[in-house]
């Protein structure tokens, strides 16, 4: 494991707990939603969608509480075998919404033929960052089983998001591994790996942030934990191609956190590229700053999956 030098993030740094990418408006596609009441390890067939997309809705990765954790798969009708995982998460709060409304949203990624499929995890303040960690690396090992019934190619995968979307993304990514073939459970014996890699304005050290917070309760965990998700303690040259796209108007989480990654990544001979986005705020409220990262996200996983 290569240990970077660390960037020191501005105090209080936590995570955004709005939904990082908004939606822009689009004209309307034709939705089909196929429904999955009850998924162990193969989901029922995909119904084959003549235009717009087909969706497989709340297919149930894995269980909290009682509670189930749940992703959907989104495909274009011109799917071409790639699919990125979008981590539904602002500070590490996974709020759900009905995938028919993600589906503009995701426009530049469906219209190049890859297949999105929004995860959701265990949110805060019941749950905190190392749990929401675990749940989407069990989403990914889902995915990567199921992943012929989807029409989707387990070695194209790809993960973006924004901010605690970011960092998870970034963990998945950079702390892959084949699963456990001894493993009791047959999620834990899939793949976690990924190809390729989007994180905009995400943190990297969680190290200083771990304590009580009112406002982002995920990181109320024991700080001997902080090292074991923080993602810049995980660079090493075998990591996947990344992009991180940040702001240098970003108050939240500093352009810093972002380059401090990117270098990083730069000095272990990693495919990698920062964009900065110019008077960018943490979430790009402006719709051409939304517009350019978009773009940026969606020729990267273009060229990279």
């Amino acid at each position: 494991m290569k240990r970077a030098v660390l960037m020191s993030l501005a105090a209080p740094l936590a995570l955004c707990a709005c939904m990082i990418i908004t939606e822009d408006r689009e004209p309307a596609r034709r939705v089909e939603v196929v429904q999955i009441e009850r998924v162990v390890l193969q989901p029922a067939a995909s119904v084959a969608a003549t235009d717009g997309v087909t969706i497989h809705r709340d297919v149930i990765y894995g269980h909290h509480d009682g509670m189930a954790n749940v992703y959907d798969v989104i495909k274009p009708a011109n799917a071409n075998g790639a699919a990125v995982l979008y981590m539904v998460s602002g500070g590490w709060v996974s709020r759900w919404a009905a995938p028919e409304t993600r589906v503009a949203q995701f426009k530049a990624l469906l219209d190049k033929g890859i297949t999105v499929i929004p995860v959701h995890h265990g949110s805060a303040p019941r749950f905190k960052v190392p749990e929401a960690h675990a749940d989407v690396k069990r989403a990914l090992r889902h995915v990567s089983l199921n992943a012929s019934t989807y029409g989707v190619d387990a070695k194209r995968l790809g993960v973006f998001g924004g901010s605690a979307g970011g960092h998870l993304s970034l963990m998945l990514g950079l702390n892959g591994d084949d699963g456990d073939p001894t493993a009791t459970d047959p999620v834990l014996r899939g793949s976690a790996r990924i190809k390729a890699i989007v994180a905009y304005y995400p943190p990297v050290d969680l190290r200083r942030m771990t304590g009580p917070s009112d406002r982002f309760p995920a990181l109320d965990f024991p700080n001997d934990q902080a090292a074991g998700i923080s993602p810049i303690l995980f660079v090493d040259a075998k990591d996947p191609a990344t992009l991180i796209v940040h702001g240098d108007a970003d108050e939240l989480v500093p352009l810093a956190s972002g380059q401090s990654i990117h270098n990083a990544m730069k000095a272990a001979n990693v495919k990698t590229n920062l964009v900065v986005i110019q008077g960018g705020d943490h979430g790009f409220s402006e719709p051409a700053h939304r517009a350019e990262a978009y773009a940026a996200t969606a020729r990267w996983f273009a060229e990279n999956l």
